[in-house]
């Protein structure tokens, strides 16, 4: 998609693949970790399946996301309405007796806000390296 800003960052995290999982997968502890979250709110529950609004740091934006779990593997969160369109996916893979934790984003912000867009990515690539790092510091404590 034009003007979409791609972010992608990895951590190494000392620890088995089901530890990681386990922090990761429980999203309604999203907040904790990812400081451009502000609040969760979640609609429907279906399997692996969450429909939920978030409020994001970023002028207190209300978003629709589709979240997705795929145990072990990933996780995929879809922004189906709101002042940011496309995905985050947070990936992992075991690498020895560790693993790595790798997130991409694959966004731009709706309508007239397209023009911060470069200046929204800097902040989500930064929030992204710090919610990783506070992850791998919990875990690996």
């Amino acid at each position: 998609m034009k003007g979409m800003a791609e972010i992608q960052v990895s951590v190494e995290i000392d620890a088995q693949i089901d530890n990681v999982w386990n922090i990761v997968s429980d999203i309604d502890n999203e907040p904790k970790f990812w400081k451009g979250t502000k609040e969760i709110r979640n609609i429907s529950k279906n399997d692996n399946m969450v429909n939920r609004e978030i409020t994001i740091a970023f002028r207190d934006q209300k978003c629709m996301q589709e979240v997705k779990l795929y145990p072990k593997e990933k996780i995929e969160a879809l922004f189906t309405k709101g002042v940011i369109v496309g995905s985050k996916i947070i990936t992992l893979t075991a690498k020895d007796k560790k693993t790595i934790l790798d997130v991409k984003w694959d966004i731009k912000l709706s309508g007239m806000m397209g023009m911060f867009t470069g200046m929204i990515k800097k902040h989500i690539q930064s929030g992204t390296e710090q919610a990783l790092q506070k992850i791998k510091e919990e875990i690996e404590r």
